[in-house]
């Protein structure tokens, strides 16, 4: 029985359907999408802007406005328990306490009418039973936690007088005050700088090594995934495409698209080429393809891609959604599969 409960996700998605009715038609920004996280894991999401990954994360929530965006099928299991059947009340007492998130831009998050310290004890007196005296105590050794110098001085501020970075990491503050189970981090190093970025992973990645707190962290930069990630799902035009261990990934990528996506970053095997930009567009999700979602972008595609969706081919916990991997397919060669069978 003990062995079981282990084995069980803390987070399940399964087989989720978003859409956003709209005046030219029904946008299908989610489409099939499976997923599953454990305790302690870090799950990144990565692809184009428009590909599904935010609508993903805040339907976890229930963040997405509706009217217009639909619910049309799937479910989300937050340990045995379906998210989507949940009144707005029951979802509040979740938000912020069993499950938290990092939105893109900390300054819009933040209020700028109120203090820092404020903002966050606020979280703490929502959703438990303590006093003021207690509530400030807690906020004051959360930002001592994420890396804020002085404090107590830091509760009195507001917003605008934070860096960027300092900001970011009082949202962070802000998000895991409560000690959620989940962690959602909403391209969470976009607008930092480098050397700020880098402090933010680390600091993600000690405060989930001493909170044991699983992070989903939804990007589209493969540096941030390649330091942070435990498994990477990669999203394409609402569609899962490929998805593994953050190695498989990296180093024996499977999908075109994945494929291009590491073409288009720096790599130290890459001896100063030129990064490789995929061309094209993605598809119109109000009228999406029959097929592959990629097959009008892709080198390899062959007439099935435009023709059917492929089913997903797994080796382990390894998945891909290609006609490539079928085994009548013709072997392509690139620099991630040369000198590898398939």
């Amino acid at each position: 029985m003990s062995e079981s409960k282990e084995k069980q996700p803390l987070l399940k998605i399964d087989d989720l359907h978003v859409s956003f009715l709209t005046y030219a038609g029904k946008v299908q920004a989610v489409r099939g999408v499976s997923l599953s996280m454990q305790e302690g894991e870090i799950l990144a999401i990565v692809g184009e802007s428009g590909c599904g990954k935010s609508v993903t994360a805040q339907t976890i929530l229930q963040l997405n406005p509706s009217p217009p965006s639909v619910v049309e099928g799937g479910s989300i299991e937050l340990e045995g328990r379906n998210l989507l059947q949940l009144d707005d009340a029951k979802m509040r007492a979740i938000r912020g306490h069993e499950i938290s998130m990092i939105f893109q831009d900390p300054m819009t998050s933040l209020n700028p009418t109120m203090r820092i310290g404020k903002q966050i004890m606020e979280a703490i007196l929502k959703h438990q039973k303590v006093t003021k005296k207690e509530a400030y105590d807690r906020a004051v050794e959360m930002l001592r936690l994420v890396g804020l110098s002085n404090p107590e001085q830091r509760m009195k501020q507001y917003p605008f007088e934070f860096s960027g970075g300092m900001r970011q990491r009082a949202m962070i503050a802000m998000a895991l005050v409560c000690r959620p189970k989940i962690l959602i981090a909403d391209e969470p190093t976009t607008a930092l700088d480098v050397t700020i970025q880098s402090q933010i992973v680390d600091l993600m990645l000690d405060l989930r090594q001493k909170l044991k707190t699983a992070i989903l962290i939804i990007t589209h930069d493969m540096g941030v995934v390649a330091d942070i990630a435990d498994r990477v799902a990669v999203m394409y035009a609402g569609v899962i495409v490929e998805k593994g261990d953050v190695k498989e990934i990296f180093f024996h990528p499977k999908h075109p698209y994945t494929w291009g996506l590491l073409d288009s970053i720096p790599r130290p095997d890459t001896h100063g080429e030129r990064l490789i930009p995929i061309e094209g567009a993605p598809p119109d999700l109000i009228a999406p393809p029959k097929g592959c979602p990629f097959a009008a972008r892709c080198d390899y595609a062959m007439k099935i891609c435009h023709e059917q969706m492929p089913e997903i081919t797994a080796e382990g916990d390894h998945e891909v959604r290609c006609w490539l991997c079928h085994e009548f397919a013709p072997k392509v060669v690139n620099r991630y599969t040369e000198g590898k069978e398939g």
